[in-house]
């Protein structure tokens, strides 16, 4: 497989680092209307679970939580895409999310690539993708779908959350608010990310938002095993979006509890175990 070297970023405003999510919502693509919405209703059920989220580009920190976590046994190490040792991650082409409890501890995270591959696709990017560089490292890719991933893309990962808020089904709406600040900013053409076999049996793609599968890119070389490509094209991206409020709505309203909350919506599934450190396009 040859990779063509793609390094291009796509023009975008960058904000400061660690400012609160919404204050660094600028909506320069997608339908305004619906991402702001959708922006507002997440963060007002983060608040309801005790979570202020924050846009940051300090990949540096995610790396030090990642290795602090997973040396308590709380998270496995970040894949090479997502650690700044690896390869160049900068606030132009990346950012993660952070969800902090009331006393300012990370609690939750989840990171997004954004790739300009105008002119390539994830065919001829699978190595770079993976190890961070395309050194020549073991790849193979059998998923159909890969030469169609092209253009802009958002790709999500390094998704974690505290074992003290496993259980509240935060992995159903912080990815959907980390693809929509994305396309608010950056033109997204797909979604994407890689998850394990055995997760994609547990149906956690479906707890992503992601539409569809195409097996599998796999790294021979990788403790990880094979890996199977989720994506969403950017307008079911958005429909998703909308059906997401549109069930929120319908949940508010038959029930006559207020507390009622997007975790409650649809799986009883997590997201823990989903390439913790990967990729997300959807």
């Amino acid at each position: 497989m040859v990779s063509v070297h793609c390094d291009t970023v796509y023009p975008n405003i960058v904000p400061p680092n660690d400012l609160r999510l919404l204050d660094a919502l600028t909506i320069k693509h997608g339908p305004t209307r619906l991402l702001a919405r959708f922006m507002l209703e997440g963060d007002k059920m983060a608040r309801r679970v005790g979570l202020h989220l924050r846009l940051r580009h300090d990949f540096d920190e995610l790396l030090f939580i990642n290795r602090k976590e997973a040396a308590r046994g709380h998270w496995y190490p970040l894949v090479d895409a997502f650690n700044p040792e690896c390869t160049e991650l900068n606030p132009e082409n990346a950012f993660w999310i952070s969800g902090e409890d009331d006393s300012g501890e990370i609690v939750v995270t989840w990171a997004a690539r954004i790739y300009n591959w105008i002119g390539t696709n994830l065919a001829e990017q699978a190595r770079a993708l993976w190890f961070g560089r395309d050194l020549g490292q073991p790849c193979i890719v059998t998923a159909p779908a890969a030469p169609m991933i092209s253009g802009v893309t958002v790709c999500g990962g390094a998704s974690w959350v505290h074992p003290d808020y496993r259980g509240k089904h935060l992995s159903r709406f912080i990815p959907r608010m980390g693809k929509a600040y994305a396309c608010s900013r950056w033109p997204i053409d797909w979604s994407f990310c890689y998850i394990g076999r055995p997760n994609v049996e547990k149906g956690l793609a479906a707890n992503y938002g992601q539409k569809n599968l195409s097996y599998s890119v796999f790294y021979p070389d990788s403790p990880r095993g094979e890996q199977v490509l989720a994506y969403t094209a950017v307008d079911d991206v958005y429909a998703d979006m909308a059906d997401f409020l549109s069930t929120a709505r319908e949940n508010e309203a038959s029930t006559a509890s207020s507390s009622i909350t997007f975790e409650h919506i649809e799986t009883k599934t997590s997201l823990e175990g989903v390439l913790h450190g990967s990729i997300s396009r959807s």
